[in-house]
């Protein structure tokens, strides 16, 4: 079984009809059960023929999905940023080994914990530990220590990983260790420009990088994020062809992934790149988020603090799940609070706090989440993508989206205060089942009295 098959998705794109009739695509989506290539293929060409009335239907109806799956929890995270001593010559990104402008740094796994220390402080609970690779340096046995580490000495709930491509024998380590969600982005699925954007490297090998998720799941982990880089090609190739590669990962193994990421390509200190080869605009990447929610309805939408305030905020109605906040892109930057743009694997737009961005969440009527607990109650993989499509998922998500919003009002927040109170009295007023309510009001007041980390 290929993992994608390049020539079927040109020619999903190209035999496209001028004329698209996406109705009877948005009714399917709206049963929960995910899009066709076929279907998504005439989605995305709404978008290069720049039909706005049909743009918004299919935006509208993103919303309408994510909601029915989720509801109007939002999940906030952090990543943590442990290396940017890479091997590798990615030509559009800051760390790659040829760009002699980076101040480059490895934590050490003291300097990880203090950075983790530093993050629990302002809130966060789940963090996604990025390395750039290097055997040398940011190895196996490295990630492992700080995992290791980090779980012991701090309060943080759950470590993802974002890493280089490796053995069974590692991953397998790394999933006993605690990780939750192991990601890595194809970048581009299109081979050609794979080859051209990555000229020397371990990261070179199309082949082996877009295989990872293999080893992954053969290592033990179910729950994957995946994710290509928007803007080195175009942008309905690279969306379809991730589409491709999560049909892929349920037909062969029946596991979807976890999360599917947004990246758009940002300019970065020492880039061969001084423009972006095939640009994606704001709308364009809205409709590209309404579509990944459509086509794997129970993923999570991942849309990071490369985008502006407004995009971000206008991406939580297209069908966007989960957003960083608050974040730095490179090593140590959260103990020194400052942005150094030579260390970065990219710039950021949207430098808000963690409190900033809680704020407006819950001000725009949706649900700031906290929470970790499937990855601790075993709600992961297939059975927690059974329980979204079927809409059960839903109310663990409300409830200890309230649960943890509530330990974060009292241990973290500050301005974002009245805010997230109005929000938990909301979401306790939206919750129909009556035992439920119950359950989270006798919960919140042990939280009140000190007790952490309750949850469904």
């Amino acid at each position: 079984m290929m993992i994608i098959d390049p020539q079927k998705i040109t020619s999903l794109l190209s035999g496209v009809p001028f004329k698209v009739e996406v109705d009877p695509i948005l009714d399917k989506a709206l049963e929960l059960k995910g899009l066709s290539l076929e279907d998504v293929a005439l989605l995305l060409t709404v978008g290069a023929y720049g039909h706005i009335p049909l743009q918004n239907k299919i935006i509208e109806t993103a919303g309408q999905v994510k909601e029915e799956v989720f509801g109007k929890r939002i999940v906030l995270f952090a990543p943590l940023y442990l290396s940017n001593e890479c091997v590798n010559n990615c030509l559009y990104c800051g760390f790659r080994v040829e760009n002699k402008k980076a101040v480059r740094k490895t934590l050490t796994v003291e300097n990880t914990v203090r950075e983790a220390k530093a993050l629990e402080a302002k809130g966060y609970k789940r963090l996604l530990l990025v390395a750039a690779e290097n055997p040398a340096r940011s190895n196996v046995d490295y990630i492992l220590d700080v995992v290791n580490a980090i779980y012991k000495k701090t309060g943080i709930r759950i470590l993802h990983l974002n890493a280089a491509p490796m053995s069974v024998k590692d991953l397998r380590r790394l999933k006993e260790a605690g990780i939750g969600v192991f990601q890595v982005f194809q970048e581009t699925y299109h081979p050609e420009t794979y080859e051209k954007m990555h000229p020397s490297g371990n990261k070179r090998d199309y082949e082996y990088r877009l295989s990872v998720m293999d080893s992954a799941i053969e290592a033990g982990f179910d729950d994957l994020g995946i994710g290509a880089l928007l803007g080195l090609y175009d942008w309905r190739f690279d969306v379809l062809a991730t589409i491709f590669h999560a049909h892929y990962l349920k037909d062969k193994y029946g596991i979807w992934p976890h999360t599917i990421s947004v990246p758009r390509l940002r300019p970065a200190s020492g880039s061969q790149l001084t423009e972006t080869p095939y640009p994606v605009s704001d709308e364009e990447f809205k409709l590209i988020v309404a579509v990944y929610r459509l086509a794997v309805p129970t993923a999570g939408v991942v849309v990071s603090t490369r985008e502006s305030v407004e995009l971000r905020r206008e991406v939580l109605a297209t069908g966007a799940s989960q957003i960083s906040a608050g974040s730095k892109t490179e090593p140590g930057g959260y103990k020194e609070d400052e942005e150094h743009y030579e260390a970065a694997q990219f710039g950021i737009d949207d430098k808000r706090t963690l409190d900033e961005v809680i704020e407006d969440v819950a001000r725009l009527g949706y649900m700031p989440s906290l929470c970790t607990s499937c990855y601790r109650a075993g709600r992961t993989g297939e059975t927690f993508h059974e329980m979204a499509f079927s809409g059960n998922i839903k109310d663990y998500c409300s409830a200890n989206a309230v649960l943890t919003l509530k330990e974060y009002i009292l241990d973290s927040a500050n301005a974002s205060k009245y805010a997230c109170e109005e929000a938990i009295k909301k979401e306790l007023g939206g919750m129909s089942d009556k035992n439920l309510k119950f359950g989270v009001e006798e919960r919140l007041l042990r939280i009140e009295a000190g007790e952490r980390d309750i949850y469904y």
